[in-house]
C-alpha cells in the first residue's frame, strides 16, 4: 500500500474531495500526508488594471489566502494521521514534481480542477501535466455533483 501521500490543495470542491480520499487512504494504510498549495501569480492583464500600490498589495493577499486554504485543509486531517504542509511560491507543476522526488512520495492525490484566488495553482491542465509526468501513481478526484432536486421541486417560469 502507500506510505507517503502528497495531496495538492487549492480550496476547490475537487481538491476538498481529493483530501477526503487521501485521508481515507492514509488511515487505511497508516500513511503520512503532505498537503501542498502554491501562491498564484497575478495575471499580467489584471496587473494593468491596478494602480501600482494595489498590485503591491495583491501578493500578500494571495499569500494569506493560500495559507488559509492550507490551514483549513490541515485542520480536516484527523489526529491519528501524520500531516505536513507546504506553501510554495513556485509554479505548482514544478513544486509538485520536485516534492515527489524530495519527499519520497509514493502517491499524488489531486482534484481534477482548481479555482479561487489561487486558481492558477491547481487547474485541470496541472492535473493533466502531473498525471503524465509523475514518476509515481496519481489519483485524480472529481468533486461530487450536487444532488438534483426532485422534479416536483424544480421551479418553472411558465
Amino acid at each position: 500500500m502507500f506510505h507517503n501521500i502528497l495531496v495538492a490543495i487549492d480550496g476547490s470542491a475537487h481538491a476538498d474531495r481529493a483530501l477526503t480520499e487521501a485521508i481515507d487512504m492514509a488511515r487505511a494504510s497508516r500513511a503520512r500526508l503532505t498537503l501542498i498549495t502554491a501562491v498564484g501569480e497575478p495575471r499580467s492583464g489584471a496587473m494593468l488594471t491596478f494602480a501600482s500600490g494595489a498590485v503591491a498589495e495583491l501578493g500578500p493577499a494571495m499569500l494569506r489566502e493560500a495559507d488559509k486554504i492550507l490551514r483549513t485543509a490541515a485542520d480536516r486531517v484527523p489526529d491519528d494521521v501524520s500531516v505536513t504542509t507546504i506553501l510554495t511560491e513556485q509554479p505548482i507543476r514544478t513544486a509538485i514534481l520536485k516534492r515527489i522526488e524530495e519527499g519520497h512520495h509514493d502517491l499524488v492525490v489531486m482534484g481534477s480542477r482548481g479555482r479561487g484566488t489561487v486558481r492558477s495553482a491547481v487547474l485541470g491542465s496541472v492535473s493533466h501535466h502531473i498525471l503524465h509526468h509523475s514518476p509515481v501513481p496519481v489519483l485524480i478526484v472529481h468533486a461530487d455533483k450536487p444532488p438534483t432536486p426532485p422534479l416536483d421541486q424544480v421551479v418553472s417560469n411558465h
